[in-house]
């Protein structure tokens, strides 16, 4: 998956213009979890201003999880589970390649329970493509298709994909206090 990534903002005239059209500099096919991909959007470490100040975030590496007024938007492709429980799956190939995708986010996952984290922000998201499941404490889970929403605040939970078929999601993550 190559996401299209078109960035806008005004010129000197103070006209909307094109800034950049083509895919995130950071996005992420992961080699190691076959049909994973990360593709982060943009971020901001702070309260975003007007007018852009010309300076792609996506084109350094750093931190996708932002303090309290940061926010970061990214669309994520899940595998069907089987990938992780094939016997080619090697975690401790594919631990590596999740941290450098999703800096931050992945320091946040529980080694106790694979996929399971808890991050300090507020999350709005769409599930784009496919059907995933949204595991919460207890086993609880939540059935998504395309087209449902959600808003997660700051609670732990887990991406699942029992299905055959790959799932993408869009989520913007606000960093809270």
């Amino acid at each position: 998956m190559t996401v299209r990534r078109v960035v806008l903002g005004e010129n000197a005239a103070g006209k909307a213009v094109v800034i950049s059209d083509g895919p995130s500099p950071r996005e992420m096919a992961l080699q190691h979890t076959p049909g994973f991909v990360s593709a982060p959007i943009w971020t901001t470490c702070e309260v975003p201003s007007v007018p852009y100040n010309g300076t792609d975030p996506m084109a350094a590496e750093g931190t996708l999880l932002q303090p309290p007024g940061g926010s970061t938007f990214m669309l994520i492709t899940f595998p069907p589970d089987a990938v992780f429980m094939s016997h080619d799956f090697k975690p401790e190939l594919a631990g590596p390649e999740h941290l450098k995708a999703a800096p931050g986010i992945a320091e946040t996952f529980e080694m106790e329970n694979p996929g399971m984290h808890k991050t300090p922000t507020l999350d709005y998201g769409v599930v784009l493509d496919g059907r995933i499941s949204l595991e919460l404490d207890d086993g609880v889970i939540v059935e998504l298709k395309p087209g449902d929403t959600f808003v997660q605040h700051g609670a732990r939970h887990g991406w699942r994909n029992p299905n055959e078929k790959p799932a993408t999601i869009a989520v913007v993550l606000l960093g809270a206090r």
